[in-house]
């Protein structure tokens, strides 16, 4: 039986959503439709948002039209659930560097940057190594990027799979540090410790009785960083395409009767 916060929901389902080409296009807020869709979706089942970036960027994306993320969506997930919410109430976090240790967090980022130094790719521009409370996100060209500039190293980044080998170095060079990586959005890929992928959010939810844990992404091919929570047991995946893609679902799925 679904706990007593939610029992007012017509439909005891949990419908998750990745944020970036899920909920919204790349680090673009999403559009009225998006939330209009969203407010219709929680008069019939419970919602949330699970995404790997930090909780400022993804409430910046998700607080539109005079809606605050964190109570429009009844859980909210930053760093894939490291940072928790549940009906605008913090709950409890984890940190990367009580985890990994001061010495051997300054040997991967020294690697990183000496690797990033050498790479010959079209532009470069800032902020390529970004700590956050659960993970490193590190970001081949620089997340001080434009927009132009995140479209142009994506198409380049399809080509020459400049992420996809950078991880690969690192798997076999830090071995031993029990790390995972996933690439996500345009320009960047996430570090964190084994386990610690957005599955880590489903021990948030899993106690509250939910008849069934949806979850829509994009990135959900192996290595993508929707890929476990996408295949993992306790949920039905949703494979998207983009904002519009995920509407007509939900719309399909929630909304039809």
């Amino acid at each position: 039986m679904v706990s007593a916060e939610f029992a007012n929901r017509p439909q005891k389902k949990l419908v998750l959503f990745d944020v970036d080409d899920t909920l919204t296009r790349p680090r673009q807020p999403a559009t009225t439709e998006m939330i209009d869709l969203l407010r219709k979706l929680k008069d019939q089942v419970v919602i949330g948002f699970v995404g790997g970036s930090d909780l400022v960027k993804i409430t910046d994306q998700l607080s539109v039209d005079g809606e605050n993320a964190l109570e429009l969506f009844d859980f909210g997930f930053a760093e894939n659930g490291l940072i928790a919410y549940k009906l605008g109430k913090k709950q409890a976090s984890q940190s990367f560097i009580n985890y990994i240790g001061e010495e051997r967090y300054k040997k991967l980022v020294n690697f990183i940057l000496h690797y990033i130094a050498d790479l010959d790719i079209p532009i470069k521009r800032g902020t390529f190594v970004e700590f956050r409370n659960g993970m490193v996100n590190v970001s081949p060209m620089g997340r001080n990027a434009t927009v132009d500039e995140r479209n142009e190293f994506a198409a380049y980044d399809k080509i020459h799979n400049i992420r996809a080998a950078f991880v690969e170095v690192l798997r076999e060079k830090f071995a031993d540090y029990g790390l995972t990586y996933t690439i996500g959005g345009q320009i960047s890929f996430d570090i964190f410790p084994d386990g610690w992928d957005k599955t880590y959010c489903l021990r948030f939810v899993e106690q509250e009785g939910f008849d069934e844990i949806h979850f829509f992404g994009d990135k959900t091919y192996e290595g993508g960083n929707d890929y476990e929570i996408f295949t993992d047991s306790r949920t039905i995946g949703h494979s998207v395409k983009g904002p519009a893609d995920t509407m007509r679902i939900c719309t399909e799925l929630f909304l039809s009767s």
